[in-house]
């Protein structure tokens, strides 16, 4: 089990359900991946994902697998852009 799952995300576009000018902008999530927490954090995902990708442009997940017993190590709500190289990892 990851102790950090990152989203990799597309660049910022403003909102479309707000009015006005775009004050708040909303990133979409392209993929989402596992990481190792950096060395000495729990709370920090490491250099590279468990795919090799880089984590510095990623997002830290809000959500921690360990807090939901029995559920997949992703988010429910992205099922669909699940890492394929970082899902097989942790199926081993």
């Amino acid at each position: 089990m990851p102790e950090i799952v990152v989203y990799e995300v597309d660049k910022p576009v403003a909102a479309r359900s707000s009015p006005g000018p775009p004050g708040g902008a909303e990133q979409r999530v392209r993929k989402v991946h596992a990481a190792p927490a950096a060395p000495g954090s729990r709370t920090t995902a490491g250099p590279r994902t468990l795919c090799g990708k880089d984590t510095f442009a990623m997002q830290t997940a809000r959500w921690k697998p360990s807090e939901d017993p029995g559920a997949p190590w992703y988010p429910a709500e992205y099922a669909s852009v699940v890492c394929p190289d970082c899902d097989a990892v942790l199926e081993i």
